[in-house]
């Protein structure tokens, strides 16, 4: 053979070569998912963000042709989970449902946060928000958001609020309107027990929550609600006033949920994956449930959820600093 000839043969065979590289990377791309993916839960099983997961979890299975095994990881605020993700292989196949808590507010909460939300994770979609709700215990007294102004004003530091754990939502909204209304509470935390049933027993006098937690105890007249942190009334409830009617103004409470991936995840299972869950939000079963939760669907792009995450880190970040909250 030739020099010219086997100078051909050898570029011959090298865009085989590549060609068949090419094809492979594209088939490896387009292969995603061949097995099951686990869908991480950072609370235990029967919770809300556990009923969300498994909510959407099957007809995002649906969609992707793969089971989505569930897999509860509570602790620490959410903190354990976040960690276990991050050290997961960054091919799509364990994707971690995260609260805006875990996300926007324990770097600043905690000083030794095991994971850096900013770098750390691969933000795939907005999944559901969830409305706040200010209530109080019928043996409190408490009837109006007037009548806690007063109360809590006349006697700092007597009026208790509930909350599902330090620096959890439930802790920080109500941190946000003690500081808009210029109030003194006493925060009671419950990790392992229900806050809701706090109120509910009058352990405690008041607290913030989520209305579709509320709103089955506010309907059969077991708690009394003051006022909702939306921008208008709801439906359900329409003598109850919004929080700015009843006088009280601060930032809306943030209480969405995104799916993230850990950090390097390629673009392709992100595209696939944030388009399950478009698909799975769109699935009149599943908007039916969630509309029976009192949560809004939120269809959106993986950068739509990361300016979400930027946005509140910012609003929370210096609220949680002006208040001098640290968890440790």
């Amino acid at each position: 053979m030739n020099r010219r000839n086997l100078g051909r043969l050898i570029a011959g065979t090298a865009m085989t070569t590549a060609l068949a590289a090419s094809r492979n990377a594209g088939a490896q791309r387009s292969d995603f998912p061949n097995q099951p993916v686990r869908m991480v839960v950072p609370l235990a099983a029967g919770t809300l963000t556990d009923v969300v997961a498994r909510l959407i979890a099957e007809p995002m299975a649906r969609d992707l042709g793969q089971p989505i095994v569930i897999e509860n990881r509570g602790g620490a605020n959410g903190n354990l989970a976040a960690a276990y993700l991050k050290q997961q292989r960054p091919d799509g196949y364990a994707i971690l449902l995260a609260g805006v808590s875990m996300l926007a507010f324990n770097p600043y909460l905690y000083a030794n946060l095991p994971y850096d939300p900013a770098r750390d994770f691969s933000y795939i979609g907005p999944v559901v928000n969830t409305p706040f709700i200010l209530v109080a215990s019928k043996k409190s007294g408490i009837t109006t958001v007037a009548q806690f102004l007063e109360r809590t004003r006349a006697r700092p530091g007597e009026i208790t609020f509930a909350s599902a754990g330090n620096g959890n939502s439930t802790h920080l909204a109500m941190e946000m309107v003690a500081e808009a209304a210029d109030l003194r509470l006493t925060h009671v935390p419950y990790s392992s027990v229900s806050p809701l049933a706090s109120l509910m027993s009058g352990e405690t006098d008041t607290m913030l929550t989520v209305v579709g937690t509320a709103l089955p105890q506010v309907l059969n007249g077991t708690i009394v609600p003051l006022a909702v942190l939306l921008d208008a009334r709801l439906p359900e409830l329409p003598n109850v006033p919004t929080l700015a009617e009843a006088g009280v103004r601060t930032p809306t409470m943030a209480g969405w949920y995104a799916l993230v991936g850990p950090e390097g995840l390629p673009e392709g299972p992100t595209v696939r994956l944030n388009a399950a869950l478009q698909a799975s939000l769109k699935d009149a079963n599943v908007r039916q449930r969630l509309a029976q939760m009192h949560l809004s669907p939120m269809e959106g792009s993986p950068a739509d959820i990361r300016r979400m995450f930027e946005q509140d880190s910012e609003t929370w970040g210096n609220f949680i600093r002006r208040r001098g909250l640290r968890l440790g």
